[in-house]
């Protein structure tokens, strides 16, 4: 792979279903073709290690070594260590595996030794295997505060994990944003060779939406011109993956597709109308929404956005880039 050469595409990611979307864009395009940028707004230190939950799975899915059962951490885990922790007192509320461990262990010796976050990506995806281009969206610490009803502000792995989502949410908001600076490799992706910035199906609100925050990024993704398409992550009223349905109903929202769309247009705006988001991909199941997303301003395509296989990745990719494509040639 030619680090000269700019790449056509750049894809966003949270976690799992973000993932999932990148896995079948790397099937179809070349590793000097797209840049996949992903969120660390999860981050946080834990045990005294550096951890980056969604980073580590889009790393973990393009090394195929991901746990396709839990759907996060590595295939064939064990857990001698977390069971040791346990016995002994410690803090055993985030799952740990021995496998899983190693990763944390060498980021946080490198970040210690003064590597940038960045830095550290690289290597662990050389290390992997990884060809294609992979970088966090900002090598600053950004944290997400989840504020909640009755029992304030949590970190979000607090609420994630240790609280399972349990605490009715009120909204979100990131400590360190507002310094942060995205990364290198972020910036070097939004060039006059990028054709379109794709948006899995991610959580909007702690995953995207920090993303889309970072100094200078918005600003950045207007001024090069190109197709912004977002993948709903809510499907039939659920969501494909996380609690993004049960923010959606505490925050008073639609638990719909629509109410995705909805957030983003109030959010970012359409690109019709001097906004960010060009494209919104719906699930065939609420094709009824096409219309009202329409009268927001985004151009639809309805297709099958539930991935359950590796063919439904790559199917899902193709029929993406075949949008991008449609919405850049149209005048």
């Amino acid at each position: 792979m030619s680090a000269d050469i700019e790449p056509a595409y750049l894809a966003l990611s949270g976690g799992v279903g973000g993932a999932k979307l990148i896995l079948g864009l790397s099937k179809i395009l070349a590793p000097e073709e797209v840049t996949f940028v992903t969120n660390t707004a999860d981050d946080f230190v834990h045990l005294g290690l550096n951890i980056c939950p969604d980073l580590d799975t889009v790393l973990y899915t393009l090394a195929d070594w991901n746990n396709q059962e839990l759907g996060w951490g590595q295939t064939d885990e064990t857990w001698h260590f977390l069971q040791a922790l346990d016995r002994l007192g410690g803090e055993s509320w985030f799952k740990l595996g021995d496998r899983d461990l190693a990763t944390h262990l060498i980021r946080t010796q490198m970040l210690r030794q003064g590597a940038r976050l960045s830095e550290v990506v690289s290597h662990l995806g050389g290390k992997m295997g990884i060809r294609h281009r992979v970088a966090p969206m900002t090598d600053d610490p950004v944290s997400t505060l989840v504020h909640t009803r009755d029992q304030g502000d949590l970190s979000f792995q607090h609420y994630f994990v240790r609280d399972r989502c349990e605490p009715a949410v009120t909204g979100f908001s990131f400590s360190g944003l507002a310094a942060a600076q995205p990364s290198a490799g972020f910036m070097a992706a939004i060039t006059p060779a990028l054709r379109a910035l794709l948006i899995g199906p991610s959580n909007p609100f702690v995953s995207v939406d920090p993303i889309l925050a970072l100094p200078g990024v918005t600003e950045r993704i207007k001024q090069a011109g190109v197709p912004l398409i977002l993948v709903s992550n809510i499907v039939g009223g659920e969501a494909l993956k996380g609690p993004a349905a049960k923010m959606m109903h505490e925050l008073g929202m639609p638990q719909t597709a629509l109410g995705v769309a909805q957030h983003y247009a109030s959010k970012y705006g359409a690109a019709s109308q001097g906004g960010l988001v060009s494209g919104f991909v719906l699930d065939a199941k609420d094709k009824a929404m096409a219309g009202q997303i329409e009268a927001l301003g985004f151009a639809v395509t309805v297709t099958n956005t539930v991935m359950v296989t590796l063919a439904d990745r790559v199917q899902l990719a193709r029929q993406l880039l075949e949008f991008a494509q449609a919405l850049e040639a149209a005048p």
